[in-house]
């Protein structure tokens, strides 16, 4: 019986971020809709609690012998570590970089951000992820990448043989979906009635603190700004934004369940994505398709995958945001012509449709 194997490592990490949620939700539909005879398992690095790898419908996780520092640095130097199974997807850079024979591998590269903008990462993150990316545009059998706008950067800065595929992301219902008890979670959380929500890890490519600059620019909405997501790297402190700003105007919430996340999607009036770049945008799909208004930044991939959908905003740009944030709430008919729009456009991306885009990839590989 064939069996694929998922890199499901980015689970564990501390900071798991938008990877993460493609990891869990990609390798749940890849098991959804494996084809007859195939079995999908999980595959980790050595660890001491692999709990948090464990996805419904997906085996495992399996343990590898060497733990992820160990492994990552013997796959940078191209040792033939194979992880198991007759094809290997990779939902990040974290991979083999040499192919067992008669073996398949796919690998998800998210962005280029290690090139555009190393700066938001650690001196020996961005190193490592353009070795790593370098080498599999190489050497795997075929690269996925979110959209169009990834793959002409990708073939830019790390070009190769490998072929490029452009499969996008999907909606888990749990985000989209209020769950029953949502006037609990707005009065546990003291939700106001109107907001500007953002939605990421807090770390400098997310272009927070443009945000929070604009909210107290004349042209912003009068309305509270609340971020939601876990404190990420690259030091950027949400507390000293705020500072100066009244009481409750800024409020960061921190790291949400999904559940937790869909009551406080569906309460915003507006969604800003102020990113300095993006390989994709999951916050910014996940509010198209609860029906939000959105304003992002001019970053080629959000500006794909919204579709003209969203009200585009110049990347740092606090005046140009603050401008685009209240006109459309200054606007309820724009608003909810808007919202209308990115649900439209939202029911284009399925995790089943990408699911059976990726598992075209490796059968056609193991032909």
């Amino acid at each position: 019986m064939p069996e694929l194997v998922v890199l499901t490592e980015q689970l564990l990490a501390p900071v798991p971020g938008g990877t993460g949620r493609y990891t869990r939700e990609l390798a749940a539909a890849l098991a959804a809709t494996a084809p007859a005879g195939w079995t999908v398992t999980g595959v980790v690095a050595r660890c001491a609690d692999p709990g948090a790898a464990v996805i419904a419908g997906v085996r495992g996780p399996r343990m590898l012998s060497l733990p992820r520092r160990a492994l990552a640095a013997a796959w940078a130097r191209g040792l033939p570590l194979w992880p198991g199974g007759d094809s290997v997807h990779a939902p990040t850079p974290f991979a083999p970089t040499t192919v067992k024979r008669g073996h398949a591998l796919v690998v998800t590269v998210h962005d280029v951000v290690p090139w555009t903008y190393p700066e938001t990462l650690t001196r020996h993150g961005a190193a490592w992820h353009r070795t790593m990316i370098s080498r599999l545009t190489r050497r795997a059998g075929a690269v996925v990448v979110p959209t169009a706008a990834v793959a002409g950067e990708l073939a830019r800065y790390a070009p190769g043989p490998v072929g490029i595929h452009v499969v996008g992301h999907g909606v888990p219902c749990s985000v989209v979906r209020a769950p029953a008890d949502a006037s609990a979670t707005v009065k546990r959380l003291k939700l106001p009635p109107g907001y500007v929500l953002a939605v990421g890890t807090v770390e400098p490519r997310k272009g927070l603190d443009v945000l929070v600059e604009a909210m107290g620019l004349p042209d912003a909405p009068d309305l509270p700004l609340l971020i939601v997501g876990p404190a990420g790297w690259g030091g950027v402190d949400l507390t000293q934004l705020a500072a100066g700003r009244p009481a409750g105007r800024v409020r960061w919430l921190g790291r949400l369940t999904d559940a937790e996340l869909a009551v406080v999607l569906r309460g915003a009036t507006v969604l800003a994505v102020p990113s300095r770049d993006e390989g994709f945008g999951l916050p910014l799909l996940e509010a198209m398709a609860a029906g939000v208004p959105v304003v992002h930044s001019d970053a080629p991939a959000l500006v794909e995958v919204a579709g003209g959908a969203g009200v585009v905003a110049r990347r740092g740009d606090p005046v140009s945001l603050a401008q685009a944030l209240g006109a459309l709430v200054g606007d309820p008919n724009r608003a909810a012509a808007n919202a209308e729009a990115a649900k439209t456009r939202a029911a284009d991306f399925t995790w089943q449709r990408a699911a059976e885009s990726v598992w075209r990839l490796h059968l056609r590989l193991r032909r």
